[in-house]
């Protein structure tokens, strides 16, 4: 099995964690006798044409289903890779709705962007947590376009007025002052947060004392937040929308946390 995804830098922190959970299936598989599972781990560092490489790289080691990859626009270079190649994949995590349409060999175990953007809205409203809502997202990224697009749409349906749009790229990614100020003086109520970790923990970071009183909704592209920002106070109340919830008492998910 091919793992690939972003075992060091920014975006690790996915990587990491599903190539950690990837080794206890296959140790609990292994171990039943049988059918073994050898895992082939390629690092993408959360880049396209490195993505592409690693493709390569395990598919001439033998490689002969992926899984992975875990972040978004990396599945989809290597996604349609493999729909050429007739390569069976799976990602755990990568939720762009364009990483499945049209590959009958490619699949998703995770909510996609659409259904994230708006169970996120739909929360919110139902929850009555806001009115007047933020939003402050990467644009050149398809995951973080995609949750924004549909949260939008979805946020006029449910009567939340977003009185702010900031932006900002990969290569504006340390100083957010400028859309901190602008979110500030609109008079939100919430901040929606559809970007990664990282950019979140800056964000938050640099909010601090100016954002007050603020609530902070993002989805699962939050987790392992806490071990990106310096003073967990920063994301006391944070909310998020994520599918695995580590308290949960059922024994797969206890025995999970365990491992």
């Amino acid at each position: 099995i091919g793992v690939i995804g972003p075992m060091t830098g920014a975006a690790a922190t996915y990587g990491t964690a599903v190539a950690n959970g990837a080794k206890i299936a296959a140790d609990e598989i292994n171990a039943l006798g049988g059918v073994q599972l050898e895992l082939l781990v390629q690092d993408d560092e959360h880049d396209a044409e490195k993505a592409i490489n690693a493709y390569n790289t395990v598919m001439d080691e033998g490689a002969q289903f992926i899984l992975g990859t875990v972040t978004t626009s990396p599945c989809i270079a290597v996604a349609a890779q493999a729909y050429e190649e007739r390569v069976f994949m799976l990602t755990p995590s990568a939720s762009s709705t364009e990483v499945t349409e049209g590959k009958d060999n490619v699949y998703q175990v995770c909510f996609t962007d659409p259904a994230q953007g708006s169970a996120s809205a739909q929360y919110i409203a139902e929850h009555g947590l806001a009115t007047k809502v933020a939003v402050f997202y990467q644009s050149d990224i398809d995951y973080s376009v995609g949750l924004y697009d549909a949260f939008a749409a979805q946020a006029e349906v449910r009567g939340l007025e977003i009185v702010e749009v900031q932006t900002f790229t990969a290569g504006s990614n340390t100083d957010f002052s400028t859309q901190i100020n602008a979110i500030r003086d609109s008079g939100c109520e919430l901040v929606f947060l559809p970007i990664y970790a990282a950019e979140a923990s800056t964000f938050l970071t640099q909010a601090a004392g100016k954002l007050d009183g603020v609530t902070f909704f993002g989805c699962d592209g939050l987790d392992g937040i806490q071990t990106k920002v310096s003073d967990v106070s920063l994301i006391e109340g944070l909310m998020m929308l994520t599918p695995f919830s580590a308290d949960a008492q059922d024994e797969a998910t206890q025995s999970f946390v365990e491992k």
